[in-house]
């Protein structure tokens, strides 16, 4: 499948008192990339919520630390769904500054009912859509 790429720039915020960027904040521009994503595809997540009562989760990720990305820089965050089925996603995740691989992980989510928060198959629509990249 497709890599959607995200441009991500390195805010004061992001970082630890030495200018790096702290270690959880790879997580949140993760998270910035699949929603993104999902809205490049034409879904908004609170639509999905109010109209397909359901909710994207992460159940699970392994994670590498590569190189430290630093403030102010200029980062892009490639994610490319490898596999979907069912009531859950797979995606590589990648962090680079210009060519360099900063970090990347393997990061799985899961399809949840908003209501109850328990495993709920990814509608067809959906599902069709994202197996397509749009």
């Amino acid at each position: 499948m497709q890599e959607f790429h995200w441009p991500i720039r390195v805010y004061y915020e992001d970082t630890d008192s030495g200018g790096v960027v702290y270690h959880s904040n790879y997580l949140n521009f993760m998270e910035r990339a699949r929603t993104e994503w999902l809205r490049a595809l034409g879904f908004e997540q609170n639509s999905l919520r109010d109209d397909y009562q359901l909710l994207f989760a992460v159940h699970s990720m392994t994670i590498n630390y590569r190189q430290p990305a630093r403030f102010n820089d200029s980062l892009v965050v490639s994610s490319t769904l490898e596999k979907c089925a069912g009531a859950s996603m797979q995606f590589m995740q990648r962090i680079y500054r210009e060519q360099e691989l900063m970090c990347e992980a393997s990061v799985k989510i899961a399809c949840l009912d908003a209501e109850c928060f328990r495993p709920k198959s990814i509608p067809k629509i959906i599902m069709t859509e994202m197996r397509s990249d749009g």
